[in-house]
């Protein structure tokens, strides 16, 4: 498979997991949590498929399209583990849903990473928020692994509810 057909895929099955969750939080009140801004994206289609929902985002640095940066009210910036203490002492265990897109490139520096952010970003949603994440969550207390749409490839995205 090609990259160019690689990404395809990848950003169908992003795509059809959001909207999945969006369906399943839909009698779950909070903000939506979106742990990398990249080029604003899924920010972007998270707005239009839940509007008027808060997006929180967390990323680095903004390198987003103009159209998608969040108010800076709605942006913790910086190094993910400096921001996460900060967000949870603001928003505490409020979020419906949290979409995790912090891959470095290199698969064992991304699950390493995720492996260490996940139990913190679970400190972040309330129950019956789903987690959707481009690597594996596993063993963090509280989230439970949800069925993936019938159209998304075991492996290729990550689904999970908060208990």
């Amino acid at each position: 498979m090609s990259r160019l057909d690689s990404a395809i895929r990848r950003l169908k099955a992003q795509k059809s997991a959001l909207e999945d969750a969006a369906e399943r939080i839909a009698g779950v009140e909070g903000p939506l949590l979106e742990f990398g801004l990249g080029n604003g994206r899924t920010y972007d289609h998270l707005r239009k498929i839940l509007p008027g929902r808060r997006v929180v985002v967390f990323d680095r640095q903004v390198a987003a399209h103009p159209d998608c940066i969040p108010p800076d009210e709605d942006l913790y910036l910086g190094d993910l583990f400096e921001t996460l203490p900060r967000a949870i002492q603001e928003l505490g265990p409020s979020a419906a849903l949290a979409h995790l897109d912090i891959g470095t490139g290199d698969k064992v520096r991304s699950m390493a990473l995720v492996a260490r952010a996940a139990p913190l970003i679970a400190g972040l949603l309330t129950h019956g928020a789903v987690v959707v994440s481009d690597q594996p969550i596993e063993g963090v207390p509280g989230l439970s692994p949800l069925p993936l749409p019938s159209d998304i490839e075991p492996g290729r995205i990550h689904m999970l509810v908060k208990a």
